[in-house]
């Protein structure tokens, strides 16, 4: 069974959900929703003899402290990561996985030279100039942050998660994934997170990532409306050492349709 624990990094909490005991750490790092997204992996990982830790982002989740514009950007996201992989330990080189802009922060880690990674798995993640789509994009708008309340956001959030677990879900489920955003100060965090969404973080890395032989795989649910598939199949066919893995009828947390397929995945590319 997963366990949530907490661990200090820059004088807060950081809160993670982790799974096992021993075998090598992968982070997996969420974007626009929270930890939750990975649980359904977590005991699969485990159970092939990884250690995953999917942590909250500062100001996220679970996670203690509140993004601004300047920290929620994907460069100080990704330094953050790497503060808190010193922080349980890891040194390096690292396993990183990410999904939605959590792909975009694993990429700056691995091309952005914050840290050594030896493996970097991205799961229907942001990509060149994919993001942000126009759900998260109109946050830019500082007129729009400031109209928007608690209950709007959520409401919006909802809408979000409906589409992305692309299956039936009950109310309680949604609810779950809903819950830190009754927190004002996650709202804040949250649209401080979407106010900073911008493609170059990702487009300007790309000469780097061409040039970068580290093994790299991509995990696509292939039904997801956010970020198509034919972005996974772009970067496939452009950067060295890279697999594609489609998870067909999946949308865009495919750990919610086909767990198995996705920790497979994972755990294969991992365990190399």
């Amino acid at each position: 069974m997963s366990t949530r624990m907490t661990i200090e990094v820059d004088g807060r909490r950081a809160s993670y959900l982790t799974a096992g005991e021993r075998g090598p750490v992968v982070l997996l790092l969420h974007g626009t929703y929270w930890s939750r997204v990975w649980e359904p992996v977590l005991d699969r990982l485990a159970a092939a003899g990884l250690r995953p830790v999917a942590v909250d982002l500062p100001g996220l989740g679970r996670s203690e402290g509140e993004l601004t514009a300047e920290t929620a950007t994907v460069p100080a996201l990704a330094a953050w990561v790497g503060r808190f992989a010193a922080a349980i330990g890891e040194a390096g080189p690292l396993a990183v996985a990410g999904h939605d802009i959590g792909g975009g922060i694993a990429q700056h880690l691995l091309a952005g030279g914050v840290a050594k990674v030896r493996g970097l798995a991205l799961v229907n993640a942001v990509t060149y100039d994919s993001w942000p789509v126009p759900a998260v994009a109109r946050y830019r708008d500082p007129a729009v942050v400031a109209g928007t309340t608690v209950e709007d956001l959520l409401a919006a959030r909802r809408q979000a998660v409906t589409a992305a677990l692309a299956r039936p879900a009950s109310e309680q489920e949604v609810a779950g994934y809903l819950d830190p955003w009754n927190d004002p100060r996650v709202c804040r965090s949250w649209m401080a997170l979407a106010a900073a969404a911008d493609g170059r973080y990702t487009l300007d890395l790309v000469p780097a990532l061409r040039a970068d032989e580290t093994p790299k795989l991509l995990v696509w649910g292939e039904a997801d409306t956010f970020q198509e598939v034919r972005h996974a199949e772009r970067f496939a066919a452009e950067m060295p050492n890279t697999r594609l893995v489609r998870i067909p009828g999946a949308g865009h947390i495919p750990m919610e349709n086909d767990p198995e397929g996705v920790a497979s995945a994972l755990a294969a590319f991992f365990s190399m």
